[in-house]
């Protein structure tokens, strides 16, 4: 009994330091001495990227070090580019389509392209591939060859009204989809239009035709408009040409390595594939061949009751001492041998106080254990591994922020007390605390989160991190360790934009020179977010009460839970529409699009709003004037701007000002994204017009800019210059926009 107990002890730890089949070999492996990996691809044997690793020329991937960051591998030394290469026969690549389009008047100056994919020693996946053409007025064919013998098929797509196209139905309305023939190779389409899509031009001036991987297109209507893929995915077959047999020092195996078999792949055996026996596991084209699988690492790969002895492509098991059996779940199990009953009380004796004291043992370890994970596991849920990742990504650094302790935090809020609340938002609920310092911050509590809430939550934190603008409100620290993760900023004083200009039972209304001084000040941070930071930040939520003010009344952006890190090789981002209702980029609402220029509406929006005291939208007037950026336009339109300017907010001599910065405003709400400025450009218009206001020449020796964002002007060239730094000014001259 004693021994049973003890090999139940054993096999309690082995599971314990089981942590999945992941430590297993990994099957795609190359030769020894030779790259396996470009970028992101893995590179088994018999691919390679270099002579002496891979196994002959069609095999060859050719890694692009020079153009691509991260490489990208190529097939042989052409331009198709490969996804994955699976041991098990499969290669995935990205190809080209073919296009047929028409241009307004309908000549015949039309703009095709035809497709070809000659791969001879590769086929065409005909379980993963489908032939697809997308159109209302085209035909396409599709050619190739199998078994040495030419094929051809064609397909047709129509419709004469988009409305009855369906997503995901590809059955001839607007999308049409045809199977692959086993073996077929040397690809080549074409896609025509049978009436230069005269009658569907206006919804369909294109087709398009391809070989794609059925599991990884789904069509959608909108791709009569506009199919955006220039590349889409393939999957091909490949196999080993059996002339490497007359070479091979096993002839009836080929260049399968040991504990591998070989698989025919074509009837004819012309080609073959290696697999690896059962038991085994690697890479069956390498000298070394497959290893054999330890079973006993993972319950889930045997059935042993008790104990698990591995051996050579197999496993066995074993019974403890006094038990007899073959020792699996499905089989005969174990039976206990006959044994004295005074064996027996023994053995049970000595069990139960090594029961008993294991037993406590193991529940005041728990305990302690428990503890130690029920903190890690809100610091797993509140995204602290994300957190930990993106900064390291972003090369951001945690010196300066500061990791607070649920205690501290606790303490600051008189747990989290009503009468500390001072605000509250989509995210969470902000209350204000003092930490035993005395200083005053405020707490940001988010809401028992989601995983999207979570990824919020940790965008704000790395966005922040990007950040350094005395503009922008400061991140001191967070706390992970709580149920609820929570961000402690700096603690500004005096409330928001929006408060100040709307809620004037409260607040003294602001005076046109600080409105100016504020908007220059936001545009500077914008301005600083797009082009200044170490990565180009898009806010997405620009608005007057993401605002803030402190004692001085300079401002503060807040709330970076929704904005966007923009890769420097990219200049837009397609994401899920998000922001506030006003607010919001036409352009980017009807695209999904994301731009600075998305900003840069919104900010037009915080500038009528500063200069009519009204909200952006507001359903309590006039039906007219619910829409504030309809509204003001439309009277700038018709030269009544004056009628629309907040009562009493301008002093004499202010109008034109305020007209100026009407017309920019006017800029930043122009439809398309492209037509609008630069936040570069905003500030610059935004800082003549305040230096223009207060002085009619400036003596270049003696100015020093101040506001959010610094101009730098020199024989007609402007530049935003750093907070810090002073600069000397030349007169600017208005150009009467």
């Amino acid at each position: 009994m004693g021994r049973q107990i003890k090999t139940h002890i054993r096999l309690m730890i082995i599971n314990i330091l089981i942590l999945s089949p992941s430590v297993y070999a990994v099957a795609s492996q190359a030769l020894l001495g030779c790259d396996d990996r470009c970028g992101d691809l893995q590179i088994p044997y018999p691919f390679g990227t270099r002579e002496g690793c891979y196994l002959n020329k069609n095999f060859l991937i050719t890694c692009n070090t020079t153009h691509f960051d991260p490489p990208r591998p190529f097939l042989r030394t052409g331009n198709i580019q490969v996804t994955n290469i699976s041991i098990s026969g499969e290669l995935q690549i990205l190809h080209f389509g073919a296009k047929d389009c028409y241009p307004k008047n309908n000549s015949l100056d039309a703009r095709r392209t035809s497709a070809t994919l000659n791969l001879s020693t590769f086929t065409v996946s005909s379980t993963k591939n489908k032939f697809t053409v997308i159109g209302c007025d085209t035909y396409a064919f599709l050619s190739g060859q199998i078994e040495g013998q030419s094929y051809r098929t064609a397909c047709v797509a129509l419709c004469d009204n988009i409305t009855t196209v369906r997503d995901g139905a590809c059955s001839g309305n607007g999308c049409c989809q045809l199977d692959i023939p086993s073996g077929l190779k040397g690809l080549r389409y074409r896609v025509r239009s049978f009436d230069n899509h005269t009658d569907v031009f206006s919804f369909n001036p294109c087709g398009y035709a391809f070989v794609t991987e059925e599991d990884k297109f789904h069509f959608s209507a909108a791709y009569i408009r506009n199919f955006p893929q220039r590349q889409v995915p393939v999957v091909l077959d490949w196999g080993i040409s059996n002339t490497t047999c007359s070479t091979a020092n096993n002839k009836s195996n080929c260049i399968c390595g040991p504990n591998s078999m070989m698989v025919n792949v074509l009837p004819d055996g012309s080609e073959y594939r290696c697999g690896c026996l059962d038991g085994f596991e690697g890479n069956p084209y390498l000298p070394r061949g497959c290893q054999d699988i330890d079973e006993c690492r993972d319950e889930r790969l045997n059935d042993c009751k008790f104990e698990c002895v591995n051996t050579k492509g197999n496993y066995t098991c074993n019974c403890p001492e006094g038990f007899k059996g073959d020792g699996r779940r499905g089989g005969e199990g174990c039976t206990r041998s006959s044994k004295s009953f005074v064996q027996v009380i023994i053995g049970v004796s000595v069990g139960f106080t090594v029961l008993v004291i294991g037993s406590t043992w193991l529940y005041l370890g728990y305990r302690k254990w428990k503890l130690i994970k029920l903190k890690e596991k809100f610091f797993e849920e509140n995204g602290g591994l994300m957190l930990q990742r993106h900064l390291s990504q972003w090369k951001s650094s945690t010196d300066t922020v500061t990791i607070f302790t649920q205690e501290e935090l606790d303490k600051a809020t008189n747990k989290y007390d009503e009468s500390a609340v001072i605000g509250k938002g989509g995210y969470g609920t902000v209350y204000k605390g003092i930490l035993p310092d005395g200083s005053v911050v405020a707490i940001k509590k988010s809401k028992l989160v989601d995983q999207s809430q979570t990824s919020q939550f940790i965008n704000e934190v790395i966005v922040l991190s990007q950040i350094n603008h005395r503009n922008v409100v400061k991140l001191l620290g967070c706390c992970l360790e709580t149920q609820v993760p929570l961000l402690v900023y700096e603690f500004v004083t005096n409330g928001t934009l929006f408060d100040h200009i709307h809620d004037t039972t409260k607040h003294v209304p602001l005076s046109w020179k600080a409105r100016l001084r504020i908007a220059l000040e936001t545009a500077g941070v914008i301005s600083y977010l797009h082009s200044s930071a170490s990565t180009p930040i898009i806010h997405r939520d620009i608005k007057t009460t993401n605002i803030l003010l402190d004692d001085n009344y300079n401002a503060k952006v807040s709330d970076f839970g929704a904005s966007k890190l923009v890769p420097l090789d990219q200049t837009q981002l397609s994401t899920m529409v998000q922001g506030t209702l006003g607010y919001l980029d036409p352009e980017y609402l009807l695209t999904s699009e994301l731009t600075e220029k998305s900003d840069v509406y919104s900010f037009g929006i915080v500038l009528l709003e500063l200069i009519t005291g009204k909200k952006a939208v507001s359903f309590e007037g006039p039906e007219a004037e619910r829409n504030l950026a309809m509204y003001v336009l439309c009277a700038m339109k018709e030269d009544r701007l004056g009628e629309v300017v907040e009562k009493g907010m301008a002093r004499e001599g202010e109008f034109e000002q305020i007209k100026d910065v009407g017309k920019v405003a006017r800029k930043c709400l122009r439809i398309s994204g492209e037509e609008r400025p630069s936040m570069k450009e905003v500030v610059m218009e935004l800082e003549g017009l305040r230096v223009m206001a207060e002085h009619e020449w400036v003596d270049e020796e003696n100015l020093v800019a101040d506001g959010a964002s610094n101009i730098f002007v020199v024989s007609g060239s402007t530049n935003v210059v750093d907070d810090s730094m002073k600069v000397q000014v030349l007169p600017l001259i208005h150009d009467g926009r």
